[in-house]
């Protein structure tokens, strides 16, 4: 399978210093994005004012809005409702976290304390719900009524993703497909909803708009999966929470799929013990890291993502050649290379 990334774009991505710096030729319109963040989540009851300022003075990546943005440039769209939808797309982004940290009673969120640890889980859900009503209110006022649907169906698929996660939790007979299945959901999901709405504001073809929400779905599977291996490799300062969070918190990820699917081996053998004893202390965590770092899953999980960001560069490659293409593609094999 041939690479479409050409030479140039190769070139660029070496003097690339982090993710934001591939789409740092759009940053005024995310700044856009950050004001209108700001704007929508304001509120008369001065705690959703107060925890709305807390969760967006620390930016994330913005990758949503940005692929949104990207994908509507990419087509020539010339309007300025790419941004209200940029920001509608992070919010639900948001809100998803929101209520992530409280099923994982998850305490840090990017370095810092989370919602959920820092107002408690009653408040945490309603700001969470709030947000997402927020959301599909604001979407009401689109001048194109099909984003509603794409971000009520997005809603519902990243729902239930979660809710087969929670189902599986701790459950070492995951199969690689039912971890597909469930990433897929809870978070390609979001990032291909963003690039389907940058197609419906451009008015693109049905062949455009498929070819643009295959880029998102294969770029949010690299994501995911790259932020998984993160959880087995990753350093605790950059990654903003304790390393083997995923795996304290019941997570059955594609390292463990596949550091458990062929149990013939010794280390195998032990790696399924410390799992079942569920004495996850720090020397067991320190034995499971170092029988998963030595058998190779690590390497395996890593192409895995590798073959889905060269999905998603074909997906783009057949557009013509132009700036946001490029950072499309650029986009697709810098996640790899993330640290946190």
């Amino acid at each position: 399978m041939s690479d479409p990334l050409p030479e140039k774009a190769r070139d660029l991505l070496r003097q690339r210093k982090d993710l934001q710096d591939v789409y740092s030729h759009i940053q005024e319109e995310l700044l856009r994005v950050e004001e209108s963040l700001k704007t929508f989540s304001s509120s008369p009851n001065r705690l959703i004012s107060e925890i709305s300022t807390y969760l967006f003075q620390k930016k994330g990546k913005r990758i949503r809005p940005a692929l949104l943005i990207l994908c509507s440039k990419l087509l020539g769209y010339r309007g300025n409702e790419h941004i209200f939808m940029a920001a509608l797309v992070e919010f639900i982004h948001t809100a998803s976290l929101i209520h992530d940290d409280i099923i994982d009673n998850a305490d840090f969120r990017r370095g810092r304390d989370s919602v959920h640890a820092r107002w408690g889980p009653n408040i945490s859900v309603l700001l969470g719900d709030y947000l997402y009503i927020r959301t599909i209110g604001l979407s009401q006022e689109s001048a194109h009524p099909e984003v509603i649907r794409i971000l009520t169906d997005v809603t519902a698929r990243m729902i239930e993703g979660e809710l087969t996660e929670y189902q599986m939790s701790g459950n070492l007979e995951t199969a690689e497909q039912d971890y597909i299945d469930i990433i897929d959901k809870k978070t390609a999901s979001l990032f291909s909803a963003a690039c389907r709405i940058g197609a419906v504001l451009s008015g693109a073809t049905p062949e455009k708009e498929h070819r643009l929400v295959e880029y998102g779905r294969n770029l949010g599977l690299a994501f995911q999966v790259t932020d998984d291996l993160l959880d087995f490799r990753g350093e605790e300062k950059q990654l903003g929470k304790p390393i083997l969070a995923d795996l304290s918190e019941g997570r059955i990820t594609l390292p463990l799929i596949y550091a458990l699917r062929n149990d013939g081996s010794e280390s195998r053998k032990r790696l399924r013990s410390l799992l079942e004893s569920k004495k996850l202390d720090p020397r067991s965590k320190g034995e499971i890291l170092d029988i998963i770092k030595a058998n190779g899953a690590l390497d395996d999980g890593h192409r895995k993502a590798e073959a889905f960001s060269l999905r998603a560069r074909e997906a783009v490659s057949g557009f013509p050649e132009s700036t946001h293409r490029e950072a499309l593609s650029l986009l697709a094999e810098f996640i790899l290379r993330r640290d946190s």
